[in-house]
């Protein structure tokens, strides 16, 4: 499979080794707009894109390549109220997008562990929910995209209100990621974690996202991929 990398920071340099090491050919990476102005025909060249860039950027460079017909893979997060037209975008070219808000399996686990969890929470008000999530310091969106999707599972599962499930986004060092879902009560305390040991864990979750969406139309999650 031919992948395009358009984000090609440290992220973007652990994609490129997890899709060489399963035998994809890397035709094209772009760190910025003008980049992938340039390299515009060897991204045209691509089977799928994988997109991490940043919030401001993002929703941009997947508009482009929805409109150049290439299937896109979106790991960037803080840019989802652009999400709705995108998505229509690609449903009206006939494109394919997948997009999560982490790559991780195990952190697409975790999901499924944590709506399971605010189910058998729903009615237990002497718990209060809360989140807490720490990153490196270059991570740019706060609270994170996986935090978020935590806190919405638990309200929509759970039977809470978003706003009643609060969120510290903690910014540290090189740590790749921790998400902790905490249930608190006087007389005990639950906990669910996540923790990234390295970006290797998303790079591969992304790769095999790519390998899933290639030859796909639709809007896809990694809940399609994993399924």
């Amino acid at each position: 499979m031919k992948i395009a990398i358009i984000g090609y920071g440290k992220m973007g340099h652990a994609i490129e080794g997890m899709a060489t090491m399963r035998g994809h050919t890397i035709v094209c990476t772009a760190d910025n707009k003008e980049e992938l102005r340039l390299r515009a025909d060897l991204l045209g060249q691509a089977d799928v894109a994988v997109e991490f860039s940043t919030p401001g950027t993002a929703a941009a460079n997947v508009r482009r390549c929805m409109e150049w017909g290439i299937a896109t893979v979106c790991g960037t997060t803080g840019w989802y109220d652009s999400y709705d037209e995108v998505a229509e975008l690609c449903r009206r070219k006939g494109g394919a997008l997948l997009t999560a808000t982490n790559f991780s399996i195990g952190m697409n686990i975790m999901f499924a562990l944590n709506r399971r969890l605010a189910e058998l929470m729903r009615g237990h008000d002497e718990y209060r929910a809360d989140i807490c999530e720490t990153h490196h310091i270059h991570k740019l969106d706060a609270p994170s995209g996986t935090a978020i999707t935590l806190r919405d599972q638990i309200a929509e599962s759970g039977g809470r209100e978003a706003q009643e499930v609060p969120i510290e986004s903690i910014r540290e060092g090189e740590v790749p990621g921790i998400h902790t879902v905490r249930y608190d009560s006087r007389y005990d305390t639950i906990t669910l974690t996540h923790e990234a040991h390295s970006r290797e864990g998303l790079a591969l979750g992304a790769v095999l996202a790519a390998e899933f969406l290639q030859g796909k139309r639709g809007v896809y999650t990694m809940e399609d991929v994993i399924g």
